[in-house]
């Protein structure tokens, strides 16, 4: 039978429409935009191409079955995305919903294009959990997916309202998530459901908000005050990766690095005293260029992409501002997402190395510190784009390892003169070797004489032109130069061979 033109444009206004007026009078009051209009203001004008849109259009109350799925341009590139719509449902998924966010993730992956979330869901409709939860493709196959497409194309997150239960996942699998701060939220049972199971008081912003997921769990990486700063977010982070795994990331025009930061003046004598290597990394990039990821967690590790002479590079660099710079559980779980993250998309890999080693202590050793390493270890091993490792100040222990050091077959290990490289610094060093011998000493004068000796001797021991007369370290660089000689180094790395191991995948210490 045929469809009457005037039916069918009422089936259209109503899925374009979402849901009911007070659904969007609701979100409005909390500054949120309606889903299309998250598109709207995300991709270029008039890019936008739907699929989907009648689905579910026979029901009563649920246009397009809370889900918003087609393919656009982000910067004249395409980019395969979805959108809840918290005006139906709460955003919740039906049978539908789940197959539209399927075939959408497919077809990114078959096209090898971008795939974008903007999530705003309550989780699975409870009353549909027959056709939509268990079966091959029902919700799970989303997530089989997503970790199918994970390392072949960029995913990317924005997520403005709720993403509960199984549907947390969908962030989870992500590269990254931005998440907009005060309504933003990831969990996996409410705190209705908390209380009931286990008994535990506690709000959804308490337990997974945006603020707890991007400062304290590392599940978020990007703390947004508004949708529009987090849809900005999502464009800048695709603007440094390419389409796929098979391209190189996109280039830009050359820019010169800030005029007003001296490097140089910028690492201070002693290595007890802290200073800024997020500055240090502005320093070397081409100007206003670094984008740095997760800043407010694990910060004694800063992680972020950037360009060198236009060309784009990750960046893990030791920030001593933060708990001295000192290894820990978290920003070893950092780095090591981070490098495998560039390894899978071509961004070679610069290392700012100013590390005293991972810590140390019963704390650290019950929650896995060894393993944690390990598994950091193990991604700077595996990566096989271009690496270039940059002693800055001090490169201690298995700090050394983690920061891609000379065993980890960088394409250059470069040496600041300010840089020591040593399996501990002169003073745990001494005290290691002479302790017994120092209490022994009772004159205090006498003590302190013999310890300054011994600290210069092992000084002498680790002079940074002697590990370059032995071949430790490539070169020395004075700061005024490092820029021109990462760009030459990183020029010349480009076309290396990228095989690391026969094998189909390691046995990863998680």
């Amino acid at each position: 039978m045929a469809v009457d033109d005037e039916a069918l444009e009422r089936l259209r206004k109503r899925a374009l429409a979402g849901g009911a007026e007070k659904y969007h009078a609701a979100n409005a009051a909390k500054g949120k935009l309606f889903a299309r209009e998250r598109i709207a203001l995300l991709v270029d004008e008039g890019s936008f191409v739907e699929d989907g849109l009648y689905a579910n259009a026979l029901a009563d109350g649920l246009p397009a079955d809370g889900v918003v799925t087609g393919v656009a341009t982000i910067g004249g590139r395409q980019v395969c995305l979805m959108a809840n719509d918290s005006t139906v449902k709460a955003g919740s998924w039906g049978a539908r919903t789940v197959e539209k966010i399927i075939r959408i993730i497919e077809r990114a992956y078959t096209t090898s294009v971008p795939m974008v979330y903007l999530v705003d869901s309550a989780g699975a409709r409870i009353t549909d959990q027959v056709d939509l939860f268990p079966g091959r493709r029902g919700a799970g196959k989303i997530f089989w997916n997503q970790v199918r497409a994970s390392g072949s194309i960029p995913q990317v997150c924005a997520l403005f309202g709720p993403s509960a239960a199984g549907g947390a996942y969908i962030p989870a699998f992500c590269d990254v998530v931005a998440m907009v701060d005060g309504n933003a939220s990831m969990y996996l049972g409410s705190d209705r459901m908390v209380q009931m199971v286990t008994g535990e008081k506690t709000t959804l912003e308490e337990m997974g908000g945006a603020s707890v997921h991007c400062k304290e769990s590392g599940v978020g990486h990007f703390l947004c005050k508004t949708e529009a700063e987090a849809l900005d977010t999502v464009k800048r982070y695709l603007s440094y990766l390419p389409d796929n795994w098979t391209q190189p990331p996109p280039a830009a025009p050359v820019k010169a690095a800030p005029a007003n930061i001296d490097l140089a003046a910028l690492v201070p004598a002693s290595e007890r005293q802290a200073f800024d290597m997020r500055r240090y990394t502005r320093g070397i990039l081409d100007e206003g260029s670094f984008f740095e990821i997760q800043a407010l967690w694990a910060r004694e590790l800063t992680i972020g992409f950037g360009r060198l002479n236009g060309e784009v590079v990750g960046v893990v660099a030791n920030n001593s501002m933060f708990k001295g710079g000192v290894l820990f559980v978290d920003s070893a779980d950092k780095a090591t997402r981070f490098v495998q993250l560039c390894d899978a998309f071509n961004v070679p890999l610069l290392f700012l190395a100013d590390v005293p080693g991972f810590m140390v202590g019963t704390a650290v050793e019950k929650e896995g510190i060894i393993r944690h390493g390990a598994k950091m270890i193990t991604a700077i091993a595996e990566a096989t784009v271009p690496k270039i490792c940059v002693v800055v100040r001090k490169a201690y222990g298995a700090g050394l390892y983690a920061m891609a050091g000379p065993g980890f077959e960088p394409d250059a290990t470069i040496a600041l003169p300010t840089a020591k490289i040593a399996v501990m610094g002169a003073e745990a060093a001494v005290n290691a070797v002479y302790a017994n011998k120092i209490a022994a000493i009772e004159d205090e004068l006498e003590r302190a004489a013999f310890v300054a000796a011994k600290r210069e001797e092992y000084e002498r021991d680790i002079d940074i032109v002697r590990l370059a007369s032995e071949l430790v370290v490539d070169t020395i660089v004075e700061p005024g130069e490092l820029r021109d000689e990462l760009i030459r180094r990183f020029v010349a790395a480009r076309g290396k061979e990228r095989h690391f191991s026969r094998r189909r995948h390691g046995v990863t210490p998680v």
